[in-house]
């Protein structure tokens, strides 16, 4: 994507009004009534600074012949899963956003009285009770929606002038600001970015940094004995936040003109490394709504656990939307189908497994376990996104474990613990020892008793010694560390007499 100017930026868009931490209100006006010679001019409505950024600029160019989302969208507003006509109002996929209302209030009264029940908990229903059809409606759109959109304008300014300012410190804060505005913008709203509808969220995260590059404008234009210290800082974005960087480079390409041979020139969308993924998900998929939903659901789990949870962010690397689990079980029959799916892929993958393989512990074990980890958190973010899932994976763990294929199930098993956990899904009782807190019991108790880790997980090498199969790594290898290479033999054998 070709570099835009300022003069070129300002020149595409009508004129805007923002806030910046002071409540200074600015005004970004058209090219014509801008100076060429200036980024700043006095205007009868105030001072005037140009647009330097666009969200169709931001996001990658995306074209299909066929909006085939919307149609399918249309469809399920008229069907009766609750579950999927909330997921349709919560990416919202159409142009008109008051369609879902719409819709749902020429349903009649028995199947939106359904519908809400469904979304509700039991203590609700004789409250819920007393609303109108419309508040009924009202309540489902506010159930199925994400949060409401709240402007919290850019807070860091410029510290004091003074020759002990460290430029790496200020880029470490701008940085941190940048990623808290950034934090602010659901999935959701990246979604429809992505697709080509209003998203005020992204909008508002890039006003903040237009806000940002007026703040630095007017700091260096007072004090212009820190244009070199910020020249230093603009080195130490660029591998960072590159709205807070392109923000810096505009102001200094302003205040510096004819100094700024160094200064890299933007190459691609800003949100390129998301919005072109999501777009991906999107080309040449009709037929396949009731899906991509759940798969954006699994995502919008991830988006938050590696953006939004995340020390530092990553602003380059593309977002990972492949779920492959997610596929298998979107492709399967049964619970038992999904088991033998997982030990078909097992078998391919634990069938180079060799003795020297396990003894070194070389690059394929150390991929079987990186499949592993990578299954168990993928298990954990679908149910976290899909609660109805949870009921299926019980049953599909029970048929991996009686066809022995430990490495699955036990990543399975896993996934399901973290998600009562992090759901919080816990009964607490007082004993003598204090409160304690007892997580729900998804599988029975035998079952679970396999992935209880103390002593290196006794209880399911004790079970592995009977019945050997497929195994869970992790304990067979500590095991071997401790006890040497005749700890292996279980596994060796089983592995031999499975080629």
């Amino acid at each position: 994507m070709q570099s835009t100017s300022p003069e070129e930026s300002a020149s595409e868009s009508p004129a805007q009004t923002f806030f910046t931490p002071g409540d200074r209100q600015y005004s970004l006006l058209k090219k014509e009534t801008m100076s060429t010679q200036s980024s700043v001019t006095v205007s009868d409505s105030g001072l005037s600074y140009p647009s330097i950024f666009q969200l169709n600029l931001e996001i990658p160019a995306f074209f299909v012949s066929y909006r085939w989302w919307e149609d399918e969208a249309t469809t399920m507003f008229w069907a009766f899963d609750i579950q999927e006509i909330s997921r349709v109002i919560q990416f919202g996929l159409f142009r008109d956003e008051n369609f879902p209302r719409t819709s749902l209030c020429a349903r009649n009264v028995d199947t939106i009285d359904t519908f809400l029940i469904a979304l509700s908990e039991p203590h609700e229903y004789q409250l819920l009770g007393n609303l109108s059809h419309i508040q009924r409606v009202e309540e489902i759109l506010r159930r199925s929606s994400i949060s409401p959109f709240q402007p919290i304008p850019w807070s860091w300014l410029p510290p004091q002038s003074s020759p002990t300012l460290d430029a790496r410190a200020i880029a470490a804060a701008i940085e941190a600001e940048s990623h808290f505005h950034f934090r602010q913008i659901a999935f959701e709203e990246f979604v429809r970015a992505a697709l080509g509808y209003n998203a005020i969220f992204v909008e508002w995260f890039l006003k903040q940094h237009t806000a940002l590059f007026i703040i630095l404008l007017d700091h260096l234009g007072a004090y212009p004995e820190d244009i070199p210290l910020y020249t230093e800082v603009e080195k130490h974005l660029r591998s960072r936040s590159p709205f807070a960087h392109r923000a810096l480079v505009q102001c200094l390409l302003a205040v510096r003109p004819g100094g700024n041979r160094d200064v890299p020139k933007k190459s691609t969308a800003g949100f390129e490394f998301i919005a072109g993924p999501i777009q991906a998900l999107f080309k040449d998929q009709p037929g396949r709504l009731s899906a991509m939903l759940k798969m954006l659901s699994v995502l919008a789990i991830r988006f938050r656990r590696q953006y939004i949870h995340a020390p530092a962010m990553d602003w380059k690397t593309p977002f990972d939307t492949s779920i492959p689990f997610l596929d298998d079980y979107l492709e399967s029959t049964s619970p038992t189908d999904l088991a033998r799916s997982m030990r078909g892929l097992d078998e391919h993958h634990f069938a180079e497994l060799t003795r020297q393989s396990l003894v070194t512990e070389d690059v394929l074990v150390g991929q079987l376990q990186f499949r592993w980890r990578v299954l168990s958190t993928s298990v954990w973010e679908c149910c976290a996104a899909l609660p109805d899932l949870v009921p299926y994976l019980q049953e599909c763990a029970q048929s991996l474990l009686a066809t022995r294929n430990y490495h699955s199930f036990t990543a399975i098993i896993k996934g399901l613990h973290t998600y009562t956990i992090l759901t919080m899904r816990t009964t607490t009782t007082s004993t003598a020892q204090g409160n304690m807190v007892t997580l729900e019991a998804l599988l029975p108790q035998e079952t679970l008793s396999l992935m209880n880790p103390a002593q290196n997980f006794t209880a399911y090498r004790q079970h592995y010694q009977k019945f050997p199969g497929i195994p869970f790594l992790v304990p067979h290898l500590h095991d071997h560390k401790q006890n040497g290479e005749s700890a292996l033999q279980p596994v060796l054998q089983y592995l031999q007499s499975a080629q």
